[in-house]
């Protein structure tokens, strides 16, 4: 039914599903005394190394321009976002962070439209954006019938959101000389070392080699370093490939939906009616920024 885009999509739900299912793992970590660095720190170790068992060979970029725009993709896409990612799981819901994490294509959209002139944003890609912020709304509001309201998990949701959004932007140009293992090594690899100053400066957290032998810790921690992190992204790059970035990335926001799901179950957190309301918008938001432009241009080429 799919036709010859079937590999992609399978790969892009794959995906998703393990993004979806990271939050959760995220939540028990951090309900077991990790910190929110150290999370990232060895979920981003496990997964370099595995990916540079594969890709060795290369060490540098091209030039010192390319080497920059890789640090900037560990900053963004590595250390920046997911700290703030984990760190948001302390102050709010974990569907909260998924839903607001998964605003990034969308805001990517955005950043595209205002950089570049030459790539103008239609009307369905504003009206999309604000269906889908006040979606945003309803899933902050959500929240405060169960914890305080505290506003600081959001705005780190939103701000790791954005971060992914510079990444997406730099990443633009590196695709067309790198292949999808450099990519993802040095990411990691850049991702691993703008994080260290923030792992000097975390406290309260357990020492790491009397916990790992837990087995809520040892599987989530393997879960998030070989599945959602290694595997996740060379799935990623499958579905990019197949299906294009756009159709691909409209995958993100199902997500909240798989965290909504497995949160609900593992960790038993609360779904209102107002937070159920929020996914609704999102999709719809989603939808109409995809799918409005192309129904205007459809009728303006018939006209």
């Amino acid at each position: 039914m799919l036709g010859g885009n079937f590999i992609g999509h399978v790969a892009a739900f794959l995906t998703i599903g393990m993004w979806g299912y990271s939050f959760v793992s995220s939540k028990v970590l951090l309900e077991n005394g990790l910190g929110p660095v150290q999370i990232y720190m060895a979920r981003f170790l496990i997964a370099y190394l595995l990916i540079a068992f594969i890709s060795h060979k290369r060490l540098w970029a091209l030039n010192l321009r390319d080497e920059g725009q890789f640090c900037i993709c560990g900053l963004c896409a590595g250390s920046l976002y997911f700290i703030a990612e984990n760190t948001a799981l302390k102050y709010t819901l974990t569907t909260n962070v998924s839903l607001l994490t998964s605003m990034s294509p969308l805001l990517t959209a955005m950043l595209v439209g205002l950089i570049y002139k030459n790539e103008k944003l239609g009307i369905g890609t504003w009206l999309g954006s604000a269906i889908a912020i006040l979606g945003v709304g309803c899933v902050v509001f959500n929240s405060s019938t169960a914890v305080a309201v505290n506003p600081l998990g959001d705005f780190l949701s939103l701000a790791a959101a954005f971060s992914w959004a510079i990444y997406s932007l730099v990443l633009r140009s590196l695709n067309a000389n790198y292949d999808v293992w450099f990519i993802s090594r040095k990411t990691f690899f850049y991702g691993l070392l703008t994080a260290i100053p923030f792992l000097i400066f975390e406290n309260d957290t357990v020492d790491l080699p009397e916990v790992i032998g837990m087995p809520e810790v040892f599987g989530n921690l393997l879960f998030l370093g070989v599945g959602a992190s290694t595997v996740a992204y060379v799935l990623w790059a499958v579905s990019v490939k197949q299906l294009g970035a756009v159709k691909a990335n409209n995958y993100m926001y199902l997500q909240s939906v798989v965290t909504l799901i497995v949160s609900a179950i593992v960790l038993s957190e609360p779904v209102t009616i107002i937070g159920i309301l929020g996914i609704i918008l999102i999709m719809c938001g989603l939808w109409a920024g995809d799918n409005i432009n192309k129904i205007l241009e459809k009728r303006k080429n018939k006209i």
